[in-house]
């Protein structure tokens, strides 16, 4: 009896469902059936990167951080780690010092705040050294910059391929100035780390790893921190609001959310150290924006960003640069217009720094990826000059150019902990104002005094500081300042290009230079090449060596 067509098929159909009712394959757990995603994440257990990426990058970010030796800035000290240093050692040890800007209430406690903690935590330990409390604050620095690149080359690798971002990451490393900063202690290099890990969860067209809450909860913690932190987010901000279809609702449910709880825990934490409700973000934008009074701590002309401060801070990075923004596609155009919206902002105040535009730098490394990755013949060269020259620049800033500062407290150090008479030794910094560090970098209470700079903020005209009224005349000022020898310093730190000028007071009062720091090879104004420091010596002459 012959069976037909159709059933034929029937009774295959039905053996086939039957068996795979009975049947439950087991899913293959090994790459070849994982997803890209899923083999991305299998690969790499750290931050979902290949672990040895992860590791190559901080080790190369401590590297980084005992490479820099040298002094940029008094902000890397007197904005986090002396007024952390304050925080826990003002009430049991009496010692520490603030400047005017915290009496003022210009500034916040939240990033110092960080260092705080470790200060506490060593403290409680018995292991505040010296040594720790300066270098464990940096190495912390240092390995949320080794954060902020992986995301960097993380976010890179979403956008375009591993390729593009390899060099994008390339770019990022050997970069002279990023080497120079992001292992301080600068509410700048902070300010850098927050954007670039905000930028990997804006929705940037490609991105895979978007999310309101987190990108805004970022840059509002970089406002908190430094409240011009906001002026790169202004053009990225209204973008998202302008492509975002719900608008409202991203507003009410996320911003503002964000925006009341990370501004109030700001106050509260504010409100602990200065006694009483302080909005620090309001009178820091008061000060720097709306009244432009750092304009006393130096002015620039216009100009000054697109002129000398851009290309520094890019360095041989600027031609890549130029190059790339003709070639990067035009998703990428709100990241030049970002870039070029800061620059344009920040060259509207009178007082102008170059680390002021270091959180659009990362920007400016996507462009500068791009390029490398379209040279054809000249890739090799083009590799070589960029490392070599970044790489000699960044070591010559980090270990040579202003390096006294720093060496002259090692020196200081040395005379709190190996002197044999150290409770009678006292120290007068007769420098530009927070040339050096303080309390921080010496972790003892020894007396301790430098030549004060607060701006006038009472409107007075002809207003001079007590640095620059010493600087008019040092040896009259000197002479009447320490009219009672009884009042002396017992060492006196001065650059050498004051030498001179005070030399008939060193010689009456028995000072003798017992110490020489090398500082600069570019000497200028008041500050010398050198450091001296002198010593009283109550019986015998002066011995100048």
């Amino acid at each position: 009896m012959e069976r037909e067509p159709g059933e034929g098929s029937l009774f295959f159909r039905g053996l086939q469902n039957r068996s795979q009712e009975k049947m439950k394959l087991r899913k293959r757990k090994t790459a070849l059936y994982l997803s890209p995603q899923e083999s991305t994440r299998r690969s790499g257990d750290l931050l979902g990167e290949n672990i040895y990426l992860v590791l190559f990058t901080i080790a190369l970010r401590i590297c980084n951080c005992f490479s820099v030796q040298t002094s940029f800035v008094p902000d890397e000290y007197w904005q986090s780690l002396e007024v952390a240093h304050h925080m826990i050692f003002k009430y049991p040890f009496n010692y520490g010092y603030l400047t005017w800007e915290w009496t003022e209430r210009l500034r916040g406690y939240t990033y110092p705040l960080i260092f705080a903690s470790i200060y506490k935590i060593l403290h409680l330990l018995g292991q505040d050294s010296v040594q720790l409390l300066i270098w464990i604050p940096r190495l912390v620095q240092a390995l949320l910059s080794a954060l902020a690149d992986l995301r960097l080359y993380s976010l890179m690798k979403q956008l375009e391929n591993q390729q593009v971002a390899r060099w994008v990451f390339f770019c990022q490393l050997c970069s002279w100035f990023t080497w120079y900063c992001c292992t301080r202690t600068l509410t700048n290099t902070m300010e850098t780390v927050l954007t670039i890990i905000a930028l990997f969860y804006y929705p940037l067209e490609g991105s895979k790893s978007m999310n309101s809450v987190k990108y805004s909860s970022l840059v509002a913690l970089a406002f908190v921190i430094r409240p011009t932190a906001v002026i790169p987010w202004i053009p990225l901000l209204f973008r998202h609001c302008w492509q975002e279809q719900r608008k409202l609702d991203l507003i009410l449910h996320q911003f503002l959310p964000v925006g009341f709880v990370t501004l109030s825990w700001s106050l509260i934490i504010d409100r602990m150290f200065f006694g009483q409700w302080t909005m620090v973000q309001y009178n820091f934008l008061k000060f720097n924006v709306l009244q432009n009074l750092g304009t006393f701590y130096g002015s620039h002309p216009w100009h000054w960003y697109f002129s000398q401060g851009f290309p520094v801070v890019l360095g041989t990075h600027l031609p890549f640069f130029i190059h790339g923004c003709f070639l990067a596609p035009k998703r990428y155009r709100i990241l030049l217009v970002t870039v070029l919206w800061t620059l344009l902002v920040y060259s509207m105040l009178s007082h102008k720094e170059f680390r002021f535009i270091y959180p659009v730098l990362p920007f400016c490394m996507v462009f500068c990826g791009y390029s490398l990755n379209h040279l054809k013949t000249w890739k090799k060269p083009a590799l070589s000059f960029l490392f070599l020259s970044n790489m000699l620049l960044a070591l010559y800033t980090g270990l040579v150019h202003q390096r006294g500062t720093l060496d002259v407290m090692t020196h200081i150090q040395e005379l709190c902990y190996n002197s044999p008479n150290n409770s009678a030794v006292s120290v007068f910094v007769m420098m530009p104002c927070h040339s050096t560090p303080f309390y921080s970098h010496v972790h003892y209470p020894l007396p301790m005094r430098f030549l004060q700079c607060p701006p006038d903020l009472t409107g007075k005209n002809e207003y001079l500081d007590e640095a620059d009224v010493f600087y008019l005349n040092p040896l009259n000022w000197l002479y009447k300042e320490f009219h009672n020898n009884s009042t002396l310093p017992t060492h006196l730190i001065i650059f050498s290009v004051l030498e001179e000028e005070i030399s008939a007071f060193l010689i009456s009062r028995n000072y003798e230079r017992t110490a020489v720091f090398f500082h600069t090879h570019l000497p200028e104004g008041r500050t010398g090449s050198h450091i001296y420091v002198y010593e009283r010596k109550l019986k015998g002459k002066l011995n100048r060596r």
